[in-house]
């Protein structure tokens, strides 16, 4: 493992605040064609964070009991892709799990609905657990105190997933058993991927002591999240 590879797991400067990561988003939202595909996963993600935002907002009447903890949370997690943007945009080689959405983003054989599948599963099967332990350190604090944030983040995660498929569909012959589209939204699932995601945050806090063990383990997280969002972007035909 690169020393700059290690550092990318470890290094936790202060953060800002969800209104930061908001107004990258928007103004990513502005600049990237409406049909590329980290336009089309951004503006989903958008919706999310800005529900989450909302739920913030609302205390331990949005379910958050600890505002400190979930904005920690909310914005460590958003600084993981928004960082994979900038590296994209300055050619640099990001992470192994956003590659794919960055390789195929204009490729016209890729519905908007895969590129949105693929950036959240870029995002929670490798940045989610990743965003956990950058958060328990910044809150000097162990996962389990972060568990109530988790699952709030994944209940709205998990809300927010019907009306992206809804919205993304191509049509009502999504349903039929032979359309290819089919076969590659059955084999992911939202839930799935949150539940990998606590346990590989767990394991990467347990291995904090061994850099070296804790490097590889999130490099081959990142490695065989790639390989799962290189499978949701296959080129279907039309």
């Amino acid at each position: 493992m690169a020393q700059s590879e290690r550092i990318a797991v470890t290094q936790t400067p202060a953060a800002p605040g969800v209104d930061t990561v908001l107004a990258r988003m928007r103004a990513l939202a502005l600049d990237l064609p409406p049909r590329d595909g980290v336009a089309v996963f951004n503006r989903v993600y958008l919706s999310v964070t800005e529900a989450v935002d909302r739920a913030i907002d609302g205390g331990a009447a949005g379910g958050f009991l600890d505002r400190t903890a979930a904005i920690t949370l909310d914005v460590r997690f958003a600084e993981r892709y928004l960082t994979a943007v900038d590296a994209a945009a300055l050619g640099v080689r990001g992470p192994a799990c956003w590659r794919p959405l960055f390789q195929f983003r204009r490729h016209p054989g890729v519905r908007p609905l895969q590129f949105a599948l693929a950036g959240i599963n870029a995002h929670i099967g490798h940045d989610l657990a990743l965003a956990v332990v950058d958060a328990c350190r910044t809150l000097d604090c162990e996962p389990d105190v972060l568990e109530d944030e988790f699952e709030r983040v994944g209940d709205i995660l998990v809300t927010l997933e019907e009306h992206i498929r809804e919205e993304l569909m191509p049509g009502p012959d999504l349903l039929q058993v032979a359309d290819p589209l089919t076969h590659l939204l059955g084999s992911w699932s939202l839930e799935r991927a949150r539940d990998a995601a606590w346990g590989a945050a767990r394991a990467l806090w347990a291995l904090r002591g061994l850099p070296c063990l804790e490097a590889e383990f999130a490099q081959r997280l990142d490695t065989s999240v790639g390989l799962v969002g290189r499978m949701l972007l296959t080129p279907l035909p039309d």
